[in-house]
């Protein structure tokens, strides 16, 4: 029996309880104490993570495909294979002290959505595909969104397999030590529509009472390397006016820093995450103060306002022959905007739920920006508890949980065409 694919998802469910139980037996796999996760990219933690999630999708019936920087694409085939695939992911390395669900919920709600339409014996028109990216968080080895950047371009992949952890393996060295050295090429092939679900990695949802954030794009990001110089003196002999006290001049910048946050409301972030100050002795004055900025903002011009607002407070506060202010930017990545149609499919999938949603802007970074660059991409958000993700009391709802995979179910099925039900499923 075949009917239109906006009929035949209302009534189709994923299975809660099934899901969990997947995250929680992924989740033993590099285990802590405190009930976090530690299981860092390409480690032998790792492989068995992946070994796990590829058993499954074979069990499923699902072809599995390794990239050349390890990627991991499990793909359900279609009534028409040679459809653009509708794709799913997300991926399953952790912070050195992680949780159970950043990255590995969008893995598992691809899985379990592919374990639903197996169950029911649906077949929809272009295959599904779920995605494991490789070195998302960027814990042990540089750039951070390695597979997906190589995927999509954003850098080759020499320059991935040629990045080293601190004990000198390359990233080279440790695909082959793993077994996931894959033969495939690192480029994208078509792709209909990817969607990545995830917990929120802050506070907006939980605070609002909401189960489901759509998504609707990233926050651009610009990082700076700022290294304030002044002389250092001995605390005692030397008189407070005639300091030339880098730490002094370094606080008011970090406060000038809030403030510029604080001026581009309502998606404006700045944060001084390091201080670093020399000599770092109790009674001598700080000479010199080196410092990172992290400026982010939801479109280029907010951006680009945000970093003269730094130039001109660095301007602002350097005294020439007393204290230097150098500002270098290091890092810089675009705001990334989703697929306004697809934002609507998540929407629609909450709607069809009977569960409220709301347009959001994601704060991080995931794999899902730069898949945006070469494909029609959205995000699907769920609350974590008081907003607290990579750290190891990392929690999420299990009802969360469940409707945010439902709502990837019914977005997936909104974007790939006709859907081929077994004789006698009403759906």
């Amino acid at each position: 029996m075949e009917m239109n694919a906006l009929e035949a998802v209302s009534g189709v469910r994923i299975d809660g309880n099934r899901l969990w139980a997947s995250l929680m037996e992924l989740a033993r796999i590099g285990g802590t104490d405190k009930g976090g996760v530690c299981r860092l990219a390409l480690t032998d933690l790792d492989r068995q993570g992946r070994d796990l999630v590829c058993g499954w999708a074979r069990e499923l019936g699902c072809s599995v495909r390794v990239d050349a920087i390890g990627n991991i694409f499990m793909r359900r085939p279609g009534l028409r294979d040679d459809l653009p695939a509708v794709m799913t992911g997300s991926h399953i390395d952790t912070q050195p002290t992680g949780g159970k669900f950043d990255g590995n919920y969008g893995v598992l709600a691809g899985i379990e959505v592919l374990r639903t339409l197996e169950q029911r014996g649906i077949v929809t028109e272009a295959p599904l595909e779920v995605v494991v990216w490789t070195n998302e968080e960027g814990s042990r080895f540089v750039p951070v969104m390695m597979g997906s950047g190589v995927y999509a371009g954003a850098f080759t992949l020499e320059h991935a397999l040629a990045a080293r952890d601190r004990d000198g393996v390359s990233v080279d060295e440790a695909l082959r030590a793993i077994g996931y050295a894959g033969p495939e090429p690192a480029t994208p092939r078509a792709v209909g529509a990817y969607f990545e679900a995830h917990i929120e990695q802050g506070p907006i949802l939980e605070a609002r009472g909401i189960t489901i954030g759509a998504v609707q794009g990233a926050l651009g990001q610009r990082w700076y390397d700022v290294v304030v110089t002044g002389q250092e003196a001995h605390a005692g002999p030397t008189p407070m006016e005639l300091r030339r006290d880098a730490l002094v001049v370094a606080s008011r910048l970090v406060l000038e820093v809030n403030r510029n946050a604080l001026d581009h409301a309502p998606h404006g972030r700045a944060t001084v995450g390091c201080i670093d100050g020399f000599p770092n002795s109790r009674n001598v004055i700080p000479g010199r103060v080196a410092l990172t900025v992290d400026l982010r903002a939801a479109d280029d011009a907010t951006l680009d306002s945000m970093a003269g607002a730094l130039a001109k407070a660095c301007a602002d506060l350097a005294e020439p022959g007393r204290i230097d202010i150098e500002c270098k930017e290091v890092v810089y990545f675009p705001p990334q905007p989703f697929e306004p149609r697809l934002v609507q499919a998540v929407r629609d999938g909450a709607g069809t739920l009977g569960l409220a949603s709301l347009d959001v802007i994601s704060g991080a970074g995931h794999d899902a920006v730069y898949m945006a660059r070469v494909a029609p991409t959205a995000m699907i958000f769920v609350p974590c508890k008081d907003g607290i993700s990579h750290n190891e009391i990392e929690d999420a709802q299990p009802e969360h949980l469940e409707a945010g995979c439902n709502v990837l179910l019914h977005a997936m099925l909104r974007c790939c065409g006709r859907i081929q039900f077994p004789e006698g499923d009403p759906a």
